[in-house]
């Protein structure tokens, strides 16, 4: 290579491949994998054979698992992993960053035990880079923007600055990316649907129709939105591509795992089974859990997370999760919104002196 890569991918699963394909269209590019051995062989197959085997791999993605590898990259380092292997991550590699790169997390989920949302755990680990921390999310199925097809995301900072740079760096025609300062949002709303998608894909299976699956994507929106407003979220981003845009990619696609999930569950297999048959990490499986906890401390109902959790986690039946769930009380649509809406907004304002 005629020069040092810039940017640099942490994670060679699915997403953080697809994401080192998509940066090598314009230059170098750094991919960093977890071990030794899954590095020689995507570097020496030229193909991700265990996340994205479809695809083959330029000579413009460097592929190795040496942490050092991404000192070079002064400009873009993407955190492209499992929520729950987030902190490890970072303390693995923060001795090497860049002290000008921006540090842009693509991970959709929750911490446990901590409840910190991806960028928090990026910022705790590495103090230094907060201002650099930047999280993408939106409708992002990894072999679509492989494969070159249109897409959206958006980046979210409260740094204009980063989330010009991230943006310019990442965007292109076929994939547009979009800013918000809203990083609570965007990223419960990333986390969150995962959950919803595990429901939805229960759903297609017991055929439930599309009256049905729409009904609960709605709902789960609903939900999503309420634990956004109590947290301090705009609601307007559940409306955008990190909330609608990707709750409707995630719950609809098969080549979403958490949809797929939900499709297995219902087919009476448990979580233990399918969790080592998935070809990649269901995030919503990791999530629910702290997202409950999240919605108890913030006193937020979430029905369609609990029954989630019930299937995935207390042997309960699908089937008899969204018997459970059709059966709750009608009710005003917007109920405890206004509530949330105020309850947030007095928050802001006592924040603000």
């Amino acid at each position: 290579m005629d020069r040092h890569p810039n940017h640099a991918v942490v994670g060679a699963g699915a997403w953080g491949t697809t994401l080192a394909l998509h940066l090598a269209r314009r230059g170098p590019v750094t991919l960093l994998a977890r071990d030794e051995a899954t590095a020689r062989q995507i570097a020496v197959e030229r193909q991700n054979r265990g996340h994205l085997p479809e695809m083959s791999i330029p000579v413009e993605v460097e592929v190795t698992a040496d942490p050092a590898a991404v000192r070079s990259a002064s400009e873009l380092v993407v955190f492209a992993v499992p929520s729950r292997a987030m902190r490890e991550t970072a303390e693995r590699v923060r001795s090497e960053l860049s002290p000008d790169a921006v540090l842009l997390s693509v991970a959709k989920g929750i911490e446990q035990c901590s409840l910190m949302r991806m960028t928090e755990v990026l910022a705790d680990v590495i103090p230094a880079a907060g201002p650099r921390i930047a999280a993408m999310s939106g409708p992002n199925l990894a072999l679509e923007i492989a494969r070159g097809l249109p897409a959206s995301a958006v980046v979210a900072t409260e740094n204009e600055d980063v989330g010009v740079r991230a943006s310019d760096m990442i965007g292109t025609r076929s994939f547009r990316v979009y800013r918000n300062r809203d990083v609570i949002g965007v990223e419960l709303c990333g986390a969150l649907k995962n959950i919803i998608a595990i429901a939805a894909g229960a759903t297609d299976q017991l055929g439930f129709g599309d009256n049905g699956k729409a009904g609960l994507i709605t709902r789960g929106l609903a939900e999503m939105t309420r634990l956004g407003i109590a947290a301090g979220a705009n609601p307007l981003t559940f409306a955008g591509l990190a909330g609608l845009g990707d709750v409707i990619a995630t719950c609809y696609s098969p080549l979403s795992r958490n949809h797929t999930l939900g499709v297995e569950l219902a087919r009476g297999r448990s979580w233990s089974e399918v969790e080592t048959i998935l070809p990649g990490v269901a995030e919503g499986a990791y999530t629910v859990t702290a997202a409950l906890e999240l919605a108890s401390r913030l006193e937020v109902d979430m029905p369609i997370a609990q029954e989630v959790y019930n299937a995935l986690f207390e042997g309960k039946s699908v089937q008899r999760c969204l018997i459970d769930l059709l059966s709750r009380e009608q009710k005003d649509e917007l109920a405890g919104v206004e509530e949330w809406a105020m309850r947030a907004f007095a928050a802001r304002s006592q924040a603000a002196g």
